[in-house]
């Protein structure tokens, strides 16, 4: 799975803290947080029909983030919905757009470390992007990364900060095995996530997802297990090894890119029967028409 370049997006134009500007006039200061140290925090969004999909919930998310790193500024959530209009605005985007928010501590007086070196508050970026969801609806394939997920006594997961070296390692041990992704299990051998996504398996009628206790608190997949409380689907929240992912009758991934999507190969074995089963396919389309009428209305 490789995103390709979309030709709608050759003029985009980007929002760097206020400013709108062409994608290839856009720059970043050398002394800004996410190019010193990974120091920010981030969002992935996703617009349908002028709508987004869990905007406060993605920017409660983002705001917690911000907290748990101790930003001294974090602009309010009008404020940060204010630039998202303004950008897709700029570019005539109404749907099928994906928007990648950023927020960094800011601009540096001088390199180094020290957050107390930040005096000039945060930079907003936001880049929206014409981009339907990235996985095939027919199948992924997955690998499983020698690369661990962090618990919360190293960096908690709950922190979703832009240094994402260790899933960049996992994804390039799945290039190199010819996976669309990589799995990531956490420091006792426990699956966390992939270097991307929550995961999900499905064992009969019944649908189960790991702890959060080394992955992110993902939006999808809350949304997912809200649909199976309302669908009356029983569901669980638990610690998944592989030997049940392998034996799974259905496994599928989430987060907003994606949405949802099946997975029929792991590691070299087929998942089920080896194509996408019927219970990815009823929540994809219970997620579908969730997204057709939810969401916060930013542009006409």
């Amino acid at each position: 799975m490789l995103q390709q370049f979309d030709e709608r997006n050759r003029d985009l134009i980007v929002n760097i803290s206020g400013r709108l500007v062409h994608r290839d006039q856009a720059g970043v200061s050398p002394f800004d947080s996410a190019v010193q140290g990974g120091d920010a925090v981030w969002e992935g969004l996703r617009l349908y029909d002028g709508r987004i999909f869990a905007l406060t919930e993605h920017l409660d998310r983002l705001r917690s983030s911000a907290l748990a790193l101790g930003f001294e500024q974090v602009p309010d959530h009008a404020t940060i919905t204010a630039e998202i209009r303004r950008t897709l605005e700029a570019n005539h985007m109404k749907d099928g757009v994906h928007i990648r928010l950023t927020l960094t501590r800011g601009i540096k007086i001088t390199s180094g470390m020290d957050p107390r070196l930040n005096r000039l508050g945060p930079t907003l970026i936001v880049l929206a992007e014409h981009k339907p969801p990235v996985y095939s609806k027919s199948g992924l394939k997955l690998f499983t990364s020698s690369i661990r997920r962090s618990p919360p006594d190293c960096l908690d997961p709950k922190i979703h900060h832009a240094n994402l070296l260790s899933s960049i390692l996992a994804k390039i041990q799945a290039n190199a095995a010819g996976a669309d992704d990589a799995i990531m299990l956490d420091l006792r051998g426990f699956i966390a996530e992939t270097n991307a996504t929550h995961l999900f398996i499905v064992e009969g009628n019944r649908v189960l997802t790991p702890t959060l206790a080394a992955c992110p608190e993902g939006i999808t997949r809350r949304t997912v297990l809200e649909i199976c409380r309302a669908q009356a689907i029983e569901s669980e929240v638990r610690d998944l090894s592989l030997t049940e992912l392998y034996r799974a009758d259905e496994v599928f991934c989430t987060g907003t890119m994606g949405e949802l999507a099946g997975v029929t190969w792991v590691d070299g074995r087929p998942i089920g029967d080896g194509d996408v089963g019927p219970m990815t396919r009823r929540l994809s389309a219970l997620y579908a028409k969730r997204t057709a009428t939810d969401g916060t209305q930013v542009v006409n």
